[in-house]
């Protein structure tokens, strides 16, 4: 009788097979936060303009409106990416959820492990459930906010939101929790997928640098809205539009009208 006979009589060729499926969620995770690092880092470049002048900045903010293509700008088109973006964000979520402790008793125990370990990767992964618990509810809220009222995004509008409004807070808490998040979340992806000749120590040193530069990035920028804020509050509202393009949004709007 041949091993592959018994092994049908004894019925082990029955037995349910390995699923795959932890490791696909596992791709879709990884893709997900790496397409999330990439946005944020296009994102803070972006925010930063303001960092070169107001007009730097709405004509950034404009041309993702389509004005250059359309001649008049569609803030629908950023609602677009930002609910793109949104989906992606709420992919990534639940696939990172899977491996956080799902109660207190879990975390305390899994703390108790890593202080007693002193793993510094397994402290970093720490981090990152914090800061993803956190990016949670702050990113959830600010991609709504971009998705819902993306004419107010400019000069003025994003300074009134950080003086006037007094959520420069807010955004100083998620600069701290995105990037941190975010570098964190790209070391353990090199170091998961094997980046070949490099090692553990170089990565870390990399991702540091790299945080502390979008830290400082992030943080100049905070400033100069709050400083545009502050020099806008008696004239809250008012969009920023340059002297150059008044006599051309004019000539759009009697058009239109």
């Amino acid at each position: 009788m041949s091993s592959e006979t018994l092994i049908i009589q004894a019925g082990l060729s029955e037995r349910p097979r390995k699923s795959r499926w932890p490791a696909k969620l596992d791709i879709l995770q990884s893709v997900s936060g790496l397409l999330l690092a990439l946005f944020m880092w296009g994102h803070m470049f972006f925010v930063a303009t303001i960092l070169l002048g107001y007009d730097t900045m709405w004509e950034v903010s404009r041309f993702f409106e389509g004005y250059y293509i359309f001649g008049k700008s569609h803030p629908w088109i950023v609602s677009i990416v930002v609910a793109c973006v949104a989906v992606i964000f709420i992919v990534h979520a639940a696939m990172a959820v899977r491996k956080f402790p799902s109660n207190y008793r879990q975390l305390k125990v899994f703390r108790a492990h890593a202080k007693s370990m002193r793993h510094g990767d397994t402290t970093l992964w720490i981090w990152q459930v914090y800061t993803g618990f956190a990016m949670f509810f702050m990113a959830s809220a600010h991609l709504y906010q971009m998705m819902v009222w993306p004419q107010n995004i400019g000069p003025f509008g994003s300074g009134d939101r950080m003086w006037s409004d007094g959520l420069w807070p807010f955004y100083l808490v998620m600069l701290l929790a995105v990037e941190l998040h975010g570098g964190i979340g790209l070391y353990r992806l090199a170091v998961k997928w094997c980046w070949p000749n490099v090692s553990r120590t170089f990565l870390k040193n990399l991702k540091w640098a790299i945080t502390a530069f979008f830290l400082i990035l992030g943080f100049a920028t905070l400033a100069a809205y709050m400083k545009v804020g502050y020099e806008h509050r008696l004239h809250y509202g008012e969009p920023y539009t340059p002297i150059w393009a008044e006599p051309h949004h004019a000539a759009v709007e009697g058009v239109t009208k």
